[in-house]
This record gives structure tokens, C-alpha cells and sequence, in this order.
């Protein structure tokens, strides 16, 4: 059975609202990013207890922490970095998720990625023992641009860092729109799968720059996606991030009236294929 969660802060920047939104469309998880318009591992002490307080009070769980945590370039230093991803784990803890949304770095300015994998793996392998002493997992998204922007790559880095804290999380829409593939699920999902724990539900067209797409409607192969996850007895969480509205580097925007037409068009391709979800 698959978990279904959502990014609420695309449909409203109030933190109250969107959980009541979470509620009213009868999703009981949040992959939690922005509060407040303040992202989530900023959140001071004080902040977070509010939060917490809310979360339990309409009865929401936190799927995932969605962590801007290696949205950076190499040459940044790595220590004020690294002290970020610890206050991240205090607060994966704190909040009852063991899940924290990460990304495998930018080259420097001028460079290419691919050719910093060492790098990559080694800042990589520092966040995950300190994943690991605390009961977090990883899980690192493809990204366009980072090291992770292929699924060849993400798989690489799973291989290298070896660590039983670190999974994938699986986005079919970004590989439609970093690396043009329209046919993802053979290409893509076929060799991550095994490591994937954690599945952004976002679709979209090739060649579009800013919008998301209808799940289903795009190129990002979603029906497909869901037809095999039901054959695959696949249980980990499915997180909707629509785009609908807007879409760019740390997040995006979609109406209210477009999130719920996206969300009854993936439980619609749930119940086709015999998916079950709560």
C-alpha cells in the first residue's frame, strides 16, 4: 500500500492553511518545506514547537523533511553545510519522520558534474554517517544539473556511499526536463527502482520551461508509473508536487482547483491498477 503525501506549501503559503487544505482533500501526510514562506530547516526552536503542535492537532504526519540539503555548489564551504544537515536530522527527529529529501551538488560555475563524483560521494558518505548513528534515512532526488541528474548517476552514488541510510527518491518529472527523456519508466525507473523509497508525483511536457502538467497528461509517464508500482507491490510514499501553476529551483505553485483535479487523476490510476493507497 502507498502512502500519498503532498508538497501543501504549493497550494498555500500559510502553514494552517495548508493543512487544512491537506485535510479537506483527505491526505494524511505532508512532505513539509515551506512554513510560513520560511523553509523548514531554518525554523527556530520556538517555530518548530508551533508546528509540531499544529501537525498533531489536525492529525497530519510528516512523510519526509524536504530538505534544500545539497542544492549547492562544491566550491561553497561544507562545514556551515554540514552543521545545516545536522539542525535538518534534529529536526526529522523532532517532527517523527525518518525520511529527509537531499540533492548531490552543483558543479562549480563553468564545470560539469560528472566530473566531481569523488567529491559528490565523499560529502555524501559524511552526511550518511551522521544519517545513520541517528535512525535517518537519505533520500536523494535526481535533480537536473546535480551529480544525481541521471539515473545511472543516482544509482553510482547509491553504490558508493553504501550506506543502509541513503535511498532514492524518484521524479519522473525532472528527467523529462533535464534530460529530454519522454520514455523514463524503461530508461529510468527500471534501474532505480530497487533503491527507490520515495516517488514525486509531478508530470510534465518536454519542452516546457515553468509548468507542470496534469498527471497522466505529460510526458513523465505517470499512468505507466502507477501501473507497474501496483505489479511491483511498491510501499513507500507517493508525494504530490504538481507545478501546475509554476514551477522552478525550490519549488513551485498550484492552485487549489489543480491540485485536487491532479490528485483525483492519480487515486483515478490507483484504483485502475488495483494500487492501494491511503
Amino acid at each position: 500500500m502507498v502512502k500519498i503525501s503532498a508538497f501543501a506549501d504549493e497550494a498555500a503559503t500559510d502553514f494552517k492553511e495548508q493543512l487544512e487544505f491537506l485535510q479537506s482533500s483527505n491526505i494524511g501526510w505532508i512532505e513539509i518545506r515551506f512554513v510560513d514562506g520560511e523553509n523548514i530547516v531554518d525554523l527556530s526552536d520556538e517555530k518548530l514547537v508551533e508546528v509540531k503542535f499544529l501537525l498533531k492537532k489536525q492529525g497530519i504526519h510528516v512523510s519526509a523533511i524536504a530538505s534544500p540539503i545539497g542544492k549547492y555548489t562544491l566550491d561553497a564551504d561544507f562545514e556551515p553545510h554540514l552543521a545545516k544537515f545536522r539542525r535538518t536530522v534534529e529536526i526529522a527527529k523532532y517532527l517523527d519522520t525518518k525520511l529527509i529529501r537531499i540533492f548531490s551538488f552543483y558543479a562549480p560555475e563553468g564545470d560539469s558534474i560528472d566530473d566531481y563524483k569523488d567529491q559528490v560521494v565523499d560529502r555524501l558518505k559524511q552526511m550518511a554517517v551522521i544519517a545513520e548513528k541517528e535512525g535517518i534515512i537519505m533520500t536523494q532526488e535526481n535533480e537536473t544539473l546535480t551529480y544525481g541528474h541521471s539515473a545511472a548517476n543516482c544509482v553510482e552514488l547509491i553504490q558508493e556511499v553504501n550506506s543502509p541510510s541513503m535511498a532514492l527518491a524518484y521524479d519522473p518529472a525532472n528527467f523529462v526536463f533535464g534530460e529530454k527523456i519522454f520514455n523514463n519508466v524503461d530508461v529510468c525507473w527500471s534501474v532505480m527502482k530497487p533503491y527507490v523509497n520515495h516517488i514525486h508525483i509531478k508530470d510534465w511536457r518536454l519542452g516546457s520551461l515553468d509548468v507542470g502538467s496534469l498527471p497522466g497528461n505529460g510526458d513523465a509517464q505517470i499512468e505507466p508509473l502507477i501501473k507497474g508500482l501496483s505489479k511491483e507491490h511498491y510501499e513507500g510514499f507517493m508525494t504530490m508536487e504538481p507545478h501546475m501553476s509554476s514551477g522552478g529551483n525550490f519549488g513551485g505553485t498550484t492552485s487549489i482547483e489543480q491540485f485536487d483535479a491532479a490528485l483525483a487523476q492519480v487515486r483515478g490510476f490507483c484504483r485502475k491498477y488495483g494500487l492501494k493507497y491511503e
